[in-house]
């Protein structure tokens, strides 16, 4: 269901969340802050690498509008399951949480530059590079808006590809031969299997 080049995204998407408590800061501040923090987790010799996943996990959740970001990667779907939106909230949070917070360690050794940030009103986009040691450097673009004074990410744009649109696809794909049942079916094997 999922493919590579959606790991990468949601690699780099934790790693490079932003951290919505601090709302006094600019979103670009949040971005380079938040980016700090996650590296001081995942580089530190201290517990154990549960406890460092657990630690990330908890910097991370209040980083994203997922009411937002799961409404999105619906679409057209959304209004049409009102009695299964909750649970589809909290299994997509679940699901990208557990997918790819492993992933993190991978990252630690990258180059982040920052190319800079455009605000409209409530809504934000911070636009950075990811450059690794080894291959070609990703743009990564982060799209925010507020949400009770706090900036929250509802979509991020991996060289040119869209988180949301790209699990919307996905996600009408299933739902075109299946039901809403099987899509969160779906999605909680892939999130067990994903925590071994």
């Amino acid at each position: 269901m999922l493919t590579l080049r959606n790991a990468a995204a949601g690699a780099a998407l934790i790693l490079l969340a932003i951290n919505g408590r601090a709302a006094a800061q600019t979103p670009g501040q949040q971005v380079q802050d938040t980016i700090q923090r996650v590296t001081a987790i995942v580089g530190s010799p201290a517990g154990d690498a549960s406890e460092r996943r657990d630690a990330v996990k908890r910097l991370l959740a209040p980083c994203f509008d997922w009411n937002e970001m799961a409404r999105q990667t619906l679409g057209k779907h959304w209004p049409s399951a009102p009695a299964k939106q909750d649970e589809f909230v909290v299994t997509f949070t679940e699901f990208m949480g557990n997918s790819y917070i492993g992933q993190i360690g991978a990252y630690k050794d990258e180059k982040i530059i920052y190319l800079g940030e455009r605000r409209e009103t409530n809504r934000a986009q911070v636009d950075t590079k990811l450059v690794p040691a080894k291959g070609d450097p990703l743009s990564v673009n982060y799209k925010l808006h507020q949400v009770d004074g706090e900036w929250k990410i509802y979509d991020v744009v991996i060289a040119d590809i869209s988180l949301v649109k790209n699990y919307r696809s996905q996600f009408n794909r299933i739902l075109a031969k299946s039901s809403f049942d099987d899509l969160l079916k779906q999605l909680r094997e892939k999130d067990s299997k994903d925590r071994g």
